[in-house]
């Protein structure tokens, strides 16, 4: 008799898993046309991203390998006002995208399609791996942002215009200043050099005199 695969105990319908805001990833195991459902509680407008990769036991080969036959189907639901936000058919290696619409308990259940009538049963291993992004962006707050930054921008160039006019202001009034004051040096060191020479007029004039009073007091 063929060995059959070990499964854990089965789970109740609804099962409460809290998602990371990154990415979360976990595999389970189903029957043919039995559904596995669970519940994420999302803000509005949140972008979820799921994908999924379903393989089913063989009985030949003793594990689980894939099958191009299967298929799964996707449904999501708010639980609160009932509405059906995805329900959607792939392959056993697929895909799904949705975004709420209102904020609450969102259900995401996975069941198998796999074709065959309700009394073929089979054992399906399910990874399942989903992203919770980020919420939509809100379009006319962005607009309004990048208004509101086009406003600072003007704003801060006319004040980097207003510095730089003042230090054109500051540069124009250095070089009037150092102007003046290489002038006044300037007067000063000619002042100077005249009062030098003014000073060793009269000193040569002193001694001349006084010279001239000793010859005349000797010849009396």
């Amino acid at each position: 008799m063929a060995a059959h695969p070990r499964r854990p105990p089965l789970l109740s319908l609804c099962l409460l898993l809290v998602f990371a805001a990154a990415a979360n990833a976990l595999h389970f195991y189903l029957d043919t046309n039995e559904k596995r459902c669970f519940v994420e509680e999302l803000p509005t407008d949140t972008l979820v991203e799921g994908h999924y990769k379903a393989l089913e036991w063989s009985e030949t080969e003793q594990k689980y390998v894939e099958n191009p036959n299967l298929g799964i189907l996707v449904e999501v639901d708010e639980l609160e006002t009932g509405h059906n936000v995805v329900k959607t058919r792939g392959p056993s290696d697929g895909r799904f995208t949705f975004t709420s619409h209102d904020s609450g308990d969102h259900s995401i259940c996975l069941s198998s399609n796999y074709g065959t009538s309700w009394f073929t049963s089979t054992h399906i291993k399910l990874y399942l791996d989903i992203v919770i992004g980020s919420t939509k962006p809100d379009v006319e707050h962005d607009r309004s942002h990048v208004s509101e930054l086009s406003q600072k921008l003007r704003d801060l160039n006319m004040k980097l215009e207003d510095v730089r006019r003042e230090q054109q202001y500051q540069r124009e009034r250095e070089a009037a200043f150092r102007d003046l004051s290489e002038e006044t040096n300037a007067r000063a060191v000619w002042y100077t050099l005249a009062q030098i020479g003014v000073l060793l007029a009269t000193c040569a004039w002193q001694l001349r005199h006084l010279r001239r009073f000793f010859e005349e007091r000797k010849m009396h």
